[in-house]
C-alpha cells in the first residue's frame, strides 16, 4: 500500500476499516535489510577479511619464490656457460629470453664474469639480497613493488646452485615481477570470492534454519496474538526446543496466557463496574427514601424510637457515603483525608454497634484501647478502616460451627510519638496462604464466600491517603492487622 508523500520503497504500516495500524508483512519488511541478508553480507566480509590477512604473507612469499626461480635458472645456465672462453650472441640472447633479465653475471670469487647482457642497465630502484630476506622486510617489498609505476629494474643477488662459491647477479625489469604478482593476487581475490559466496551460503542456510526461521515464527505469534489479545487460542505454540529460543517461546507463551488472562478479567471487571454504578444509583435513592422516614419517627415520643432513630439514621448515612466510595474507587477518586483529633475508643464502640458485637450471642468484642489514646485522621474513613476490618473478623468468626471454640475479636492500640499504632486481631482460622500475596488488591483478597475482595484494598488506600500503611502480623495466631497512622506533619 502506496501513501503520498512517503519515499519510494518506504514500508507504510497498513490501516484497517477502522483506521487502526494493523502489522504488515514481516518477510516484505525484513526482505533487504533483515537478519539474514546482514548474516550473509557479515559473513562475506569476514571471510574476506581473513584472506586479507592470508593473502599478506602469501604474496611476499610469492615475490621470494619467484626471485629465488629466476636466480637459480639463471645461475645453472650461467655455470655452464662459464667454462667457455666466448659465449655466443645467440646463446646470451636465449638465455636473457628464459630468464626475463637484463643482465646476468657470475661471482666465482676471485672472477667475475658478465654472462649476458641485451643492453647497459639504467639505475636500478630495488636491491634484493636472498641471503637477508626477512619476513617484514619481504611484506614491504612486495606491496612496494605491487604499488610501483614505472619502468625502472630490480637486482637480485644470491648463492648459485652450482657451487657454494659462486655467486649469481640478475638484474630484472620491476613491471616482469610486479605483473606476476598482480595475476597471482587476481587468483587469490578469485578464490576467496568462492570461498566467501561458498561459506556464506552455508552460514546462511544453516542460521536461517536455527535462528531465522524460529524468530519469525516468534515475530508472527506476537502480530497474530496483538490483533486479538483476549483469544487464548491465540497463545504462541510451544515447539519444545532446548536452547535460548526455545526458552524464549515458554516465556512468551507464559506472558501471552498471563496478559490474555488480565485482560479479560479486567474487561469483566469493567461490565461490573458499569452494573455496580447502575445498582449504586438506585440504591441511593432507595437510602435517600428511608432516611426520609426515619427524620419523621425521630419525632415519635417514644424512648426506644428516639434512642435507636438515630443509629439508624447515621448508619443509613455512611451506606449513602459508601455507594458514592465504591463509585469513587472505580474512579480513583477517594476524596482526601480530612483529619481531625478523634477519641479511638469511641469509634472502636461506633464499630461495634453498627456491626451488632454489643450483645453478640457467640462473638465477644474486646475492646483494649487506652481511654486517652488520640489519633489524628479522618473521622469517617478511620471509621471505614476499622469497621472493614472487624466485619471480616466477625464474618470468619460466625462461618465457625464448633460450638466449643472461643470467638473473639480484640482492638488495641498505642501511641509512639508522633504515630499511632493500632491492632485488629481474631482468633478465627487466619488468611489461607494462597491469598496472602495479593491480600490488599482488589477483587483478590475476597476469601470468605460472597465477598469481592474490595474490603482489604479500600483500608490500605485509605491509610495509604494519611501517610500510613497496614501488614498483615503472621506471628499471631488466628488473623491480626497491624496498622499505623502518622500525625499530621507539622
Amino acid at each position: 500500500m502506496k501513501h503520498e508523500g512517503a519515499p519510494e520503497g518506504a514500508v507504510v504500516p497498513s490501516k484497517d476499516k477502522d483506521g487502526q495500524t494493523v502489522a504488515g508483512d514481516s518477510y516484505g519488511r525484513y526482505r533487504y535489510g533483515g537478519l539474514s541478508a546482514k548474516l550473509l553480507l557479515l559473513t562475506v566480509v569476514f571471510v574476506m577479511l581473513a584472506e586479507v590477512f592470508i593473502y599478506v604473507p602469501s604474496i611476499a612469499n610469492f615475490r621470494n619464490t619467484w626471485l629465488r626461480d629466476r636466480l637459480t635458472t639463471a645461475g645453472v645456465a650461467a655455470s655452464v656457460l662459464a667454462e667457455t672462453s666466448t659465449i655466443a650472441p645467440r646463446l646470451q640472447e636465449e638465455l636473457l629470453k628464459t630468464t626475463g633479465a637484463v643482465a646476468i653475471s657470475l661471482d666465482q670469487g676471485s672472477r667475475r664474469s658478465l654472462i649476458a647482457m641485451s643492453n647497459v642497465p639504467d639505475e636500478v630502484d630495488f636491491v634484493v639480497d636472498t641471503a637477508d630476506i626477512s619476513p617484514w622486510s619481504s611484506i614491504v617489498s612486495a606491496f612496494e613493488i605491487l604499488t610501483y609505476r614505472g619502468d625502472g629494474l630490480i637486482r637480485v643477488v644470491g648463492q648459485g646452485q652450482m657451487g657454494h662459491t659462486q655467486r649469481v647477479d640478475v638484474v630484472l625489469p620491476v613491471s616482469l615481477l610486479q605483473q606476476e604478482m598482480l595475476a597471482f593476487s587476481g587468483r587469490i581475490l578469485a578464490l576467496s570470492l568462492v570461498i566467501s559466496v561458498i561459506t556464506a551460503g552455508l552460514v546462511y542456510i544453516t542460521l536461517r534454519a536455527l535462528f531465522i526461521r524460529p524468530l519469525r515464527r516468534l515475530t508472527k505469534s506476537m502480530e497474530r496474538f496483538a490483533e486479538n489479545p483476549e483469544d487464548a487460542s491465540r497463545i504462541m505454540k510451544i515447539s519444545g526446543r532446548r536452547d535460548e529460543l526455545g526458552d524464549a517461546e515458554v516465556r512468551l507463551a507464559a506472558m501471552e496466557e498471563a496478559l490474555s488472562r488480565a485482560l479479560n478479567q479486567k474487561q469483566r471487571l469493567a461490565d461490573l463496574g458499569l452494573a455496580v454504578s447502575k445498582i449504586n444509583h438506585d440504591l441511593r435513592n432507595l437510602l435517600a427514601s428511608a432516611q426520609l422516614f426515619l427524620e419523621r419517627l425521630e419525632h415519635v415520643p417514644d424512648p426506644t424510637v428516639s434512642r435507636i432513630a438515630p443509629k439508624i439514621l447515621a448508619t443509613l448515612d455512611r451506606a449513602v457515603g459508601y455507594t458514592q466510595a465504591v463509585m469513587s474507587y472505580g474512579k480513583a477518586q477517594e476524596k482526601a483525608p480530612q483529619r481531625r483529633l478523634l477519641a479511638l475508643k469511641r469509634v472502636g464502640d461506633d464499630v461495634a454497634d453498627v456491626l451488632g458485637l454489643a450483645d453478640h450471642e457467640t462473638v465477644k468484642f474486646d475492646n483494649k484501647v487506652p481511654e486517652d489514646i488520640e489519633i489524628d485522621a479522618d473521622p469517617e474513613q478511620i471509621f471505614r478502616v476499622l469497621l472493614n476490618l472487624v466485619r471480616n473478623a466477625l464474618q470468619a468468626l460466625e462461618s465457625e460451627r464448633d460450638g466449643t471454640l472461643v470467638r473473639r475479636i480484640t482492638l488495641e492500640a498505642m501511641r509512639e510519638g508522633k504515630c499511632v499504632h493500632v491492632m485488629v486481631s481474631d482468633t478465627g482460622p487466619g488468611i489461607p496462604d494462597n491469598i496472602k500475596q495479593a491480600l490488599f488488591k482488589a477483587f483478590h483478597s475476597g476469601s470468605k464466600k460472597g465477598g469481592i475482595g474490595l474490603g482489604l484494598a479500600i483500608v490500605a488506600e485509605l491509610l495509604k491517603a494519611h501517610g500510613g500503611g497496614i501488614r498483615l502480623d503472621e506471628t499471631k495466631p488466628g488473623t491480626c492487622f497491624y496498622l499505623q497512622v502518622p500525625d499530621r506533619p507539622s
